[in-house]
């Protein structure tokens, strides 16, 4: 499965379109980006864009020069120095010094408009696949950096619920170690003698399940019978 496929099937790429020219952006990027199968969320300059931030870290950032309380190349300072998101410059301005400047301050693409959605699209994929978690992580599984995503070897992530994080969070900190059942059922439940402990069988089950429908390979997720679970990241 390439990538783009995995993105198509698991939504993959979260994107933020920071750009001032609301009909560029949510009329013509935004529908064209997530038609291709990526999330999308809109900001109309840099303050709505670390707002945005807060909630959810971006895989790709496609970022206007001119927006109306910072300039687009600060942003692009900004997002190089404190994160490893992927950054797509999508600007009028054209100068070979305007592009050099952007490069350098850590964009991965340069646009100029006019451009068509569809370059857009395919820019931000190339862009992905350079940054791969697979990559990054050498070809471990990961959680994302916000914890919501779940990325395999082959660079395929899936989104997780508030129950699968948790799950995650604890199994990826103690990695390699069997975590006991009681544990696992006391992030899950206020009541631990109250929990149903069939119930976190069927949360293993259904996030198996859940990751084979999104093209991933089998998670290396062991059940140690009666005792607990334990993860292998480089199983």
């Amino acid at each position: 499965m390439n990538f783009r496929s995995a993105a198509l099937q698991s939504s993959s790429l979260h994107v933020v379109i920071v750009e001032d020219d609301v009909e560029l952006r949510d009329a013509i990027l935004a529908p064209a980006l997530r038609a291709d199968g990526c999330q999308v969320v809109g900001a109309g300059n840099a303050a709505e864009l670390y707002r945005a931030m807060l909630e959810r870290v971006p895989d790709v950032v496609v970022l206007d020069i001119r927006l109306p309380d910072q300039s687009g190349f600060e942003v692009a300072r900004y997002l190089r120095e404190s994160s490893d998101v992927g950054i797509v410059m999508l600007t009028g301005r054209v100068t070979t010094a305007d592009r050099v400047r952007g490069l350098d301050l850590g964009a991965d693409a340069y646009l100029t408009k006019p451009v068509d959605a569809a370059v857009v699209c395919a820019t931000v994929r190339s862009v992905a696949r350079r940054l791969a978690p697979a990559d990054r992580n050498g070809g471990a599984w990961a959680l994302g950096a916000d914890g919501w995503r779940l990325i395999a070897p082959n660079g395929v992530t899936v989104d997780l619920s508030a129950t699968e994080r948790m799950l995650l969070q604890l199994l990826f900190a103690e990695a390699n170690t069997t975590v006991q059942r009681e544990t696992l059922i006391a992030a899950l439940a206020d009541d631990a003698n109250a929990f149903d402990p069939h119930r976190l069988d069927m949360v293993m089950h259904r996030l198996r399940r859940k990751l084979a429908e999104a093209g991933m390979p089998a998670l290396p997720l062991h059940t140690v019978r009666g005792v607990g679970y334990v993860l292998v990241p480089r199983g």
